[in-house]
């Protein structure tokens, strides 16, 4: 696991609270995440995520994936947790004008201490946002205490890839996307077995460099103007932030970065 320092929750709140948020939006949509809906659907199928379920969403921001869940897998109910206030709010806003309130609840709260009941969750989700998560074996340990006997942690995550960071270009990237470290398969399935749980997929999706190649073609091509309104028509910080996604699609074009996706199950109880 690459780690850097001087990054904390409060700096990933400032990110979603403000500008650089609202611009990652832009780019990526409600589902702020590699792939979007399709993404959400393979990570749902290989979960076996489906009716009847009721499931927690550890980083959900503003919702986009409980309500997917809600509205294409049929999930019972869906309870987000985050720690910005922000985030959240919006999520609340779009639940009701889409008239899923009923299947959706929100907690502000560090998801590595949620205060939600042990086992009460048939699934735990998460999508491309555990990466921000400063204490990853508090996170795991929370997912598992979450989910029921026989339940399913579910997640894609910004993983290092098979290409290696340099310390030098780890430093660079989680400078840059306010990571406080970030993991790998390895460390991530050994974090899970950890917690009782048996690792059923843990993948490279293929996703990630054709995903910024777009964002940045968007950005060039068509989103040049509504980017420049969201940073206050500042065009040094917009060459600064093009830099750093230019960056960002050079290590993932080596296969330095890449989109994870994991599936485990908790053990069922013993008799």
């Amino acid at each position: 696991m690459k780690s850097t320092t001087g990054i904390s929750l409060h700096n990933v709140q400032e990110v979603y609270s403000g500008p650089e948020g609202d611009l990652w939006e832009l780019i990526m949509g409600h589902q702020i995440h590699i792939g979007g809906f399709k993404s959400s659907m393979d990570l749902a199928e290989k979960a076996g995520i489906g009716a009847g379920m009721k499931g927690v969403d550890l980083c959900c921001c503003n919702g986009a994936g409980m309500r997917f869940l809600v509205r294409f897998r049929g999930v019972d109910h869906m309870h987000g947790v985050d720690a910005t206030k922000t985030v959240l709010d919006r999520g609340k806003g779009r639940c009701l004008a889409e008239g899923l309130s009923n299947k959706t609840n929100y907690t502000l709260a560090d998801v590595c201490n949620t205060g939600l009941p042990d086992a009460s969750a048939d699934f735990v989700w998460g999508e491309d946002a555990w990466c921000y998560v400063e204490d990853k074996p508090k996170l795991i340990a929370e997912a598992a205490r979450l989910v029921r006997p026989s339940g399913t942690i579910a997640f894609t995550d910004w993983v290092e890839g098979p290409g290696g960071l340099t310390g030098d270009e780890a430093e660079r990237f989680l400078k840059f996307m306010k990571f406080p470290n970030i993991q790998d398969f390895d460390g991530y399935s050994g974090l899970l077995r950890q917690n009782g749980c048996e690792v059923l997929t843990a993948d490279d999706t293929g996703r990630f460099a054709p995903c910024i190649d777009l964002y940045l073609n968007m950005l060039d091509t068509q989103l040049t103007s509504d980017a420049l309104r969201i940073i206050g028509y500042d065009m040094d910080l917009m060459g600064q932030l093009a830099g750093e996604m230019a960056f960002t699609q050079q290590i993932a074009h080596a296969g330095k970065i890449i989109q994870g996706l994991f599936v485990a199950r908790k053990a069922p109880l013993s008799c």
